[in-house]
């Protein structure tokens, strides 16, 4: 197995910055999205993903991208941007329709023109996501039920995987611990 690749992220003014060094993928997305539930939770209303350094991603992680642009535009009008994506990402990104979830490069974003000072400031995001191999799983489900839901063709393209995924989440569901109840 390859080494997961790291994920560096920075709390500014107006935004936090996720930044993925290597390939964005199954293995990494929980981080990103611990430190993107922890931000939109903080009430940060922009979010920007860095790519610039990111060699591609797979669906679960894209999926994890438009499940925290979800979040966001669904807390009062927040957004997810995507600073540097390159051409295959770019290309991915659009491929599953999440250019219409995200704002890709925008023009007038604040952090325009200082990208190389805020990736100086970044700091690696060490947070341990420990997941047993069915909430692993369920991360993947939950990734893929949201790009299954960005558009009919992401509908069609992930039933089969969506079913097999369904499956394994219903064969270790005993073995996924539960939050203590707060009632």
């Amino acid at each position: 197995m390859s080494a997961i690749a790291p994920i560096f992220v920075g709390v500014f003014e107006g935004f936090s910055w996720i930044r993925c060094e290597g390939k964005g993928s199954f293995l990494n997305s929980p981080l990103l999205k611990s430190f993107g539930d922890e931000r939109i939770g903080a009430g940060e209303r922009c979010l920007v993903a860095d790519l610039g350094a990111c060699t591609g991603m797979d669906s679960t992680f894209m999926g994890t991208l438009a499940g925290m642009a979800t979040r966001l535009t669904g807390n009062n009008g927040g957004v997810l941007q995507v600073a540097d994506p390159g051409a295959r990402n770019q290309k991915s990104l659009e491929d599953l329709g999440l250019d219409f979830l995200l704002e890709i490069d925008p023009s007038g974003a604040s952090w325009q023109g200082r990208i190389e000072a805020i990736r100086r400031e970044l700091s690696p995001f060490m947070e341990p996501v420990v997941m047993s191999r069915a909430e692993r799983t369920r991360h993947v489900l939950t990734a893929h039920e949201t790009l299954a839901g960005a558009n009919e063709g992401n509908a069609r393209e992930f039933s089969a995987v969506l079913h097999t995924l369904r499956h394994e989440v219903d064969r270790h569901q005993d073995r996924i611990p539960r939050s203590p109840s707060t009632d």
